[in-house]
């Protein structure tokens, strides 16, 4: 009779958890229907993040970022870290007014001494999935303090689809290109008209299109580097210009003048020959280094 009394995920958790042994007792942490919450909390073209708390627990953030290839983590955020290394067993429940549905196994996750866990992009993925079905996945592992407990954490799938499509439009307009993509730039110049190359405009307008979402730059290094076709003098004060167009195009972008570096270095440093065109092509070039602060990378 005590059942009835238990809120929907209570009962779901524990008629899940007949099968652990008579002797464990099982503590169950999940939302139920009257605060479970799922919210995107970051929604950009950079980063988005979809967050649900577990009451007295902690909180599970699925996070997909830009890049050139779709990505997804799930982190399970703990309110007090694990005490030792375990292996959590990740299972699918269903409501429990799904009768003749049964209880199936997802995969697992490893759980690192005084570390958040994660599960990587399929895994995560599977887990969105399970929630979008309207099913519940729960995570089980030993308690590391008492050895009679189990604890079993449930993700519930209340109020859950309308912020997953959110999400899912989110992750449908991130660049397709990371920081970590365009850190590191060369650009070439053409001969004919000292433009620069079709794909180098086009790497360059990747930047503006990055930094047009993030202008958090600790500094930003500018070389500029010609042939050795020509005077030396013009050659040099060339590569100067160069740089000061480029530097240009990051300030317009918000980018703080006083961290930009610019460098001319004229005819040195080839890293091709100059005896015929696509040799000089190599060497026509202004090299861009890009570092955010050390805070932003972790």
């Amino acid at each position: 009779m005590k059942l009835k009394y238990l809120t929907t995920a209570s009962a779901l958790l524990t008629s899940a958890l007949l099968i652990a042994p008579a002797t464990s007792a099982v503590r169950h942490y999940a939302a139920d229907l009257s605060n479970s919450n799922w919210e995107v909390t970051e929604q950009s073209a950079l980063q988005c993040e979809l967050e649900h708390q577990v009451p007295r627990y902690g909180r599970v953030k699925f996070v997909s970022e830009a890049s050139k290839q779709l990505n997804l983590r799930m982190r399970l955020e703990f309110l007090q870290l694990p005490d030792s290394y375990d292996i959590a067993s990740v299972k699918s429940i269903a409501p429990n007014w799904w009768p003749g549905s049964s209880t199936y196994e997802l995969g697992e996750m490893k759980l690192y001494k005084q570390f958040n866990s994660e599960l990587p992009k399929q895994a995560a993925w599977t887990v969105l999935t399970e929630l979008e079905k309207g099913r519940h996945p729960t995570f089980f592992y030993q308690d590391w303090y008492n050895e009679r407990d189990q604890v079993a954490v449930g993700l519930s799938a209340a109020n859950f689809r309308r912020n997953y499509d959110d999400f899912l439009n989110c992750v449908s307009g991130l660049l397709k290109f990371s920081f970590e993509d365009i850190a590191y730039t060369v650009l070439n110049y053409d001969d004919d008209n000292g433009e620069l190359t079709r794909e180098a405009q086009q790497k360059l307008m990747q930047i503006g299109q990055y930094l047009s979402h993030d202008t958090d730059l600790e500094l930003v290094l500018i070389d500029a580097y010609t042939d050795a076709y020509g005077a030396r003098e013009p050659n040099q004060r060339l590569t100067e210009e160069r740089a000061e167009m480029i530097k240009s195009f990051f300030t317009e972008r918000g980018i703080n003048g006083e961290r930009i570096v610019t460098v001319g270095h004229g005819e040195r440093r080839h890293i091709a020959g100059n005896d015929d065109e696509l040799a000089r092509a190599q060497n026509r070039r202004v090299v861009i280094q890009l570092s955010k602060p050390l805070l932003g990378m972790l």
